[in-house]
């Protein structure tokens, strides 16, 4: 006798493009100006990621920025050139302020942002300890300075996010959570009805300070999530460094999405990744080896509730 059973749903690929944790001096390949890290992003987005996750970088250092004009250099160029939703972080880095965070995604207004559900050490500063030569001055200093620092995202930010953005740009967010604690948050703004299904949040794993990248956290957070949430949500899961593969092949087997890229992880395999598009393939060979499909962007779009390229302002 037939089981008749759900679908399973086609797994999202976000990729991070860059972010603000690694520096120029850790790969060659890490894409620092407008037209690299568009560059990636297309790549990524022909390779399969249907969403991608975007951070800027000062085009003559490398270094973080939160300036919208340099946002700007590039967020057209992969519109024009591609259909992916294109995700705008509204973390920046721990050292940028609220106002400097949200400048680019409150003129942008995309289709969805990041938004970090908690206030938390997040340390870099280990790195310093596997680098030894730098080729700027403010690498070994920003990784130094978050031994001293807490990532602010305290429920007044939120707050302000959820209502700057959500409510006055349509943008709906991965919400980025880093602890167990971080989803008994997002619940609580559930219930003060300030966000609504479908939630899709992304469990991180392996920041220190945030929940290490062990499979049974894994576990342990989507039985948090379903209970919280129900039918409610959908999750994704990054994690930083060589765990990156492992965490999200499990991922997906469990009925999760999938997040890649150079900010999270250099590697692809033992070898630096040479692209973004390079963990796009990898994963995407993973996936489709457990039988599993892949989603377009237009299938992300539906399943996120977002609301479609057409409506932002870039």
């Amino acid at each position: 006798m037939a089981e008749n059973r759900k679908p399973r749903k086609k797994v999202v690929i976000t990729c991070a493009v860059t972010g603000s944790v690694h520096t120029p001096s850790m790969s060659p390949y890490l894409p620092v100006t407008p037209d690299q890290i568009a560059a990636e992003a297309i790549a990524a987005a022909e390779a399969g990621a249907s969403i991608l996750h975007l951070h800027a970088r000062d085009p003559k250092d490398g270094r973080p920025t939160a300036d919208p004009d340099v946002f700007m250099q590039f967020l057209p160029c992969i519109k024009q050139a591609t259909d992916a939703v294109i995700n705008i972080s509204t973390g920046g880095s721990s050292l940028m302020s609220l106002d400097e965070r949200l400048a680019i995604s409150v003129r942008a207004e995309p289709e969805m942002c990041s938004l970090n559900m908690g206030s938390m050490n997040f340390a870099l500063f280990p790195a310093l300890e596997r680098q030894t030569e730098w080729k700027h001055d403010w690498e070994p200093q920003l990784l130094e300075a978050t031994r001293g620092t807490i990532f602010k995202n305290s429920f007044a930010d939120i707050e302000a996010i959820l209502s700057r953005i959500g409510q006055g740009c349509g943008t709906r967010f991965e919400f980025e959570c880093y602890d167990v604690g971080h989803l008994y948050s997002l619940a609580h703004f559930r219930d003060r009805g300030l966000v609504s299904g479908p939630l899709f949040i992304q469990f991180v794993f392996g920041v220190l300070g945030g929940i290490g990248a062990d499979p049974e956290n894994l576990t342990h957070m989507k039985r948090i999530a379903d209970k919280l949430f129900g039918d409610s949500y959908s999750f994704s899961v990054l994690a930083a460094g060589r765990r990156q593969m492992p965490m999200i092949t499990m991922a997906a087997a469990m009925g999760g999405n999938v997040r890649v890229g150079l900010e999270d992880s250099l590697y692809d395999g033992r070898d630096l990744a040479k692209s973004n598009a390079d963990q796009v393939r990898r994963i995407r060979t993973i996936l489709e080896a457990l039988s599993l499909e892949i989603a377009t962007p237009v299938e992300a779009r539906e399943m996120l509730a977002l609301k479609g390229g057409d409506r932002v302002a870039f």
